[in-house]
Protein backbone atom coordinates (compact mmCIF):
# COMPACT_ATOMS: atom_id res chain seq x y z
CA UNK A 1 0.00 0.00 0.00
CA UNK A 2 1.13 3.77 -0.63
CA UNK A 3 2.12 5.94 1.96
CA UNK A 4 0.78 9.22 2.32
CA UNK A 5 2.67 12.21 1.76
CA UNK A 6 4.49 13.36 4.78
CA UNK A 7 2.86 16.56 6.02
CA UNK A 8 3.38 18.21 9.16
CA UNK A 9 0.26 19.81 11.81
CA UNK A 10 -0.19 22.61 14.08
CA UNK A 11 -2.79 23.92 16.34
CA UNK A 12 -2.91 26.00 18.92
CA UNK A 13 -1.93 23.77 22.40
CA UNK A 14 -4.22 25.94 24.89
CA UNK A 15 -7.22 25.24 22.84
CA UNK A 16 -6.26 21.42 22.57
CA UNK A 17 -5.45 21.37 26.60
CA UNK A 18 -9.00 22.99 27.13
CA UNK A 19 -10.41 20.34 24.49
CA UNK A 20 -11.73 17.45 26.33
CA UNK A 21 -14.11 20.11 28.45
CA UNK A 22 -15.36 21.42 25.20
CA UNK A 23 -16.82 24.60 26.18
CA UNK A 24 -20.60 24.96 25.23
CA UNK A 25 -20.35 21.50 22.86
CA UNK A 26 -23.44 21.46 20.08
CA UNK A 27 -26.12 19.08 20.45
CA UNK A 28 -25.84 16.59 17.85
CA UNK A 29 -28.76 14.83 16.43
CA UNK A 30 -28.88 11.40 16.20
CA UNK A 31 -28.45 11.02 12.29
CA UNK A 32 -25.03 13.79 13.46
CA UNK A 33 -23.86 11.65 15.35
CA UNK A 34 -23.62 8.34 13.31
CA UNK A 35 -22.17 10.66 10.44
CA UNK A 36 -20.04 12.17 13.16
CA UNK A 37 -18.99 8.37 14.33
CA UNK A 38 -18.65 6.91 10.54
CA UNK A 39 -15.84 10.25 10.15
CA UNK A 40 -14.08 9.32 12.60
CA UNK A 41 -13.79 5.25 12.05
CA UNK A 42 -12.84 6.58 7.94
CA UNK A 43 -9.83 8.46 9.27
CA UNK A 44 -8.53 5.89 11.09
CA UNK A 45 -8.97 3.43 8.79
CA UNK A 46 -7.49 5.15 6.03
CA UNK A 47 -4.11 6.24 8.31
CA UNK A 48 -0.73 4.58 7.70
CA UNK A 49 1.59 6.12 10.16
CA UNK A 50 1.41 9.14 12.43
CA UNK A 51 4.42 10.20 14.57
CA UNK A 52 3.94 13.14 17.00
CA UNK A 53 5.72 14.83 20.01
CA UNK A 54 2.98 14.68 23.04
CA UNK A 55 2.71 16.13 26.32
CA UNK A 56 1.29 13.92 28.67
CA UNK A 57 -0.94 15.18 31.86
CA UNK A 58 -2.30 13.07 35.01
CA UNK A 59 -5.20 14.16 36.74
CA UNK A 60 -2.71 14.60 40.16
CA UNK A 61 -0.35 17.24 37.97
CA UNK A 62 2.25 15.15 36.97
CA UNK A 63 3.50 15.77 33.19
CA UNK A 64 5.85 14.52 30.94
CA UNK A 65 6.57 14.60 27.49
CA UNK A 66 8.07 12.21 24.20
CA UNK A 67 7.65 11.16 20.85
CA UNK A 68 4.72 8.89 20.09
CA UNK A 69 5.03 6.63 16.81
CA UNK A 70 1.61 4.78 15.46
CA UNK A 71 2.11 2.27 12.69
CA UNK A 72 -1.51 0.74 11.98
CA UNK A 73 -3.36 -1.61 12.21
CA UNK A 74 -0.95 -3.11 14.82
CA UNK A 75 1.90 -1.52 16.18
CA UNK A 76 2.62 1.44 18.37
CA UNK A 77 5.61 3.18 20.19
CA UNK A 78 5.78 5.82 23.50
CA UNK A 79 8.98 6.92 24.09
CA UNK A 80 9.27 9.20 27.20
CA UNK A 81 12.30 12.08 27.35
CA UNK A 82 14.94 12.25 30.04
CA UNK A 83 14.11 11.65 32.80
CA UNK A 84 10.98 9.87 32.61
CA UNK A 85 11.86 6.26 32.15
CA UNK A 86 9.00 4.72 30.67
CA UNK A 87 9.04 3.08 27.46
CA UNK A 88 5.79 1.43 25.87
CA UNK A 89 4.91 -0.14 23.19
CA UNK A 90 2.07 -1.97 21.38
CA UNK A 91 2.16 -4.68 19.40
CA UNK A 92 1.37 -8.49 18.50
CA UNK A 93 -1.74 -7.92 20.46
CA UNK A 94 0.56 -7.15 23.56
CA UNK A 95 1.13 -3.55 25.51
CA UNK A 96 5.04 -3.87 26.55
CA UNK A 97 5.85 -1.40 29.53
CA UNK A 98 9.66 -0.86 30.16
CA UNK A 99 11.05 1.25 32.96
CA UNK A 100 14.81 1.64 32.00
CA UNK A 101 15.30 2.95 35.64
CA UNK A 102 14.53 -0.53 37.08
CA UNK A 103 15.09 -2.66 34.36
CA UNK A 104 11.49 -4.19 34.86
CA UNK A 105 9.46 -4.94 32.11
CA UNK A 106 5.68 -5.94 31.90
CA UNK A 107 3.56 -7.18 29.46
CA UNK A 108 0.02 -7.13 28.94
CA UNK A 109 -2.96 -8.15 26.82
CA UNK A 110 -3.40 -5.02 24.36
CA UNK A 111 -7.23 -5.79 24.36
CA UNK A 112 -6.84 -4.64 28.48
CA UNK A 113 -6.16 -1.14 27.97
CA UNK A 114 -8.14 1.69 26.40
CA UNK A 115 -5.59 2.40 23.62
CA UNK A 116 -6.24 -0.70 21.82
CA UNK A 117 -8.82 1.31 20.13
CA UNK A 118 -6.50 3.34 18.47
CA UNK A 119 -4.91 -0.16 16.40
CA UNK A 120 -8.02 -1.79 16.06
CA UNK A 121 -8.53 -3.10 12.08
CA UNK A 122 -10.70 -2.02 10.72
CA UNK A 123 -11.59 0.32 13.66
CA UNK A 124 -15.74 -0.18 14.16
CA UNK A 125 -16.96 2.09 17.15
CA UNK A 126 -20.25 -0.54 17.30
CA UNK A 127 -20.75 -3.98 18.74
CA UNK A 128 -17.86 -4.88 21.11
CA UNK A 129 -17.12 -0.76 21.67
CA UNK A 130 -19.30 1.06 22.84
CA UNK A 131 -20.03 5.20 21.86
CA UNK A 132 -20.60 6.54 25.13
CA UNK A 133 -20.68 10.07 23.85
CA UNK A 134 -20.29 12.49 21.07
CA UNK A 135 -19.54 16.50 21.53
CA UNK A 136 -18.44 19.02 18.66
CA UNK A 137 -17.22 22.46 19.31
CA UNK A 138 -14.84 24.97 18.40
CA UNK A 139 -13.72 22.88 15.10
CA UNK A 140 -13.08 19.53 17.59
CA UNK A 141 -14.92 16.43 17.46
CA UNK A 142 -15.00 14.66 21.11
CA UNK A 143 -15.99 11.00 21.10
CA UNK A 144 -15.96 8.53 24.10
CA UNK A 145 -15.78 4.77 24.10
CA UNK A 146 -15.29 1.64 25.66
CA UNK A 147 -15.49 -1.88 25.51
CA UNK A 148 -18.90 -3.25 25.74
CA UNK A 149 -18.00 -5.94 27.80
CA UNK A 150 -16.39 -4.47 30.26
CA UNK A 151 -17.43 -0.96 31.32
CA UNK A 152 -15.99 -0.83 34.18
CA UNK A 153 -12.24 -1.02 33.21
CA UNK A 154 -12.09 2.72 31.79
CA UNK A 155 -12.70 4.31 28.66
CA UNK A 156 -10.92 7.17 26.13
CA UNK A 157 -11.79 10.21 24.83
CA UNK A 158 -10.81 10.83 21.86
CA UNK A 159 -10.42 14.35 20.41
CA UNK A 160 -10.04 15.29 17.07
CA UNK A 161 -9.72 18.57 15.02
CA UNK A 162 -12.53 18.61 12.28
CA UNK A 163 -11.03 20.28 9.34
CA UNK A 164 -9.30 18.61 8.02
CA UNK A 165 -9.79 15.71 10.37
CA UNK A 166 -6.41 14.83 12.55
CA UNK A 167 -6.40 13.29 15.97
CA UNK A 168 -5.27 15.92 18.44
CA UNK A 169 -5.43 14.09 21.72
CA UNK A 170 -7.11 11.76 24.09
CA UNK A 171 -7.94 11.42 27.65
CA UNK A 172 -7.89 7.91 29.17
CA UNK A 173 -9.95 7.19 32.40
CA UNK A 174 -8.77 4.72 34.39
CA UNK A 175 -11.09 2.18 36.46
CA UNK A 176 -10.49 3.84 39.41
CA UNK A 177 -11.64 7.26 38.12
CA UNK A 178 -8.00 8.83 37.18
CA UNK A 179 -8.13 10.55 34.13
CA UNK A 180 -4.39 11.05 32.08
CA UNK A 181 -4.52 13.58 29.24
CA UNK A 182 -2.39 12.98 26.14
CA UNK A 183 -1.92 16.17 23.87
CA UNK A 184 -0.18 15.93 20.25
CA UNK A 185 1.55 18.32 18.41
CA UNK A 186 4.11 17.84 15.54
CA UNK A 187 2.39 15.86 14.19
CA UNK A 188 3.34 14.15 10.89
CA UNK A 189 2.07 11.13 8.51
CA UNK A 190 2.74 8.97 6.15
CA UNK A 191 6.77 8.11 7.19
CA UNK A 192 8.30 5.04 6.92
CA UNK A 193 9.04 3.16 10.25
CA UNK A 194 11.89 0.82 11.09
CA UNK A 195 10.20 -2.19 12.17
CA UNK A 196 12.74 -2.72 14.89
CA UNK A 197 11.17 -0.05 16.74
CA UNK A 198 8.15 -2.30 18.18
CA UNK A 199 9.74 -5.28 18.26
CA UNK A 200 10.36 -5.65 21.66
CA UNK A 201 9.89 -9.87 21.49
CA UNK A 202 13.31 -9.55 19.36
CA UNK A 203 16.06 -10.78 22.02
CA UNK A 204 18.40 -8.19 19.88
CA UNK A 205 15.68 -5.21 21.05
CA UNK A 206 15.77 -6.91 24.96
CA UNK A 207 19.56 -6.70 24.57
CA UNK A 208 19.57 -3.03 23.45
CA UNK A 209 17.08 -1.95 26.25
CA UNK A 210 19.34 -3.76 28.76
CA UNK A 211 22.43 -1.68 27.70
CA UNK A 212 20.82 1.40 27.81
CA UNK A 213 20.87 2.43 24.47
Amino acid sequence: MALEQPHKQGMNRRTLLAAPALLAPASLSAQSQTEAIGRVEAYFNAMTTFRARFLQLAQGGGSAEGTAWIWRPSRMRFEYDAPEPTLLIAANSQFFHFDRELQQPTVVPLSSTPLSVLLRSPLRLSGDVTVASVEQARGLLAVTVYRTSAPAEGRITLVLEENPMVLRQWVVLDAQGRSTRVTLTQIETGQRFDPFLFAFNDPRFREQLQQGR
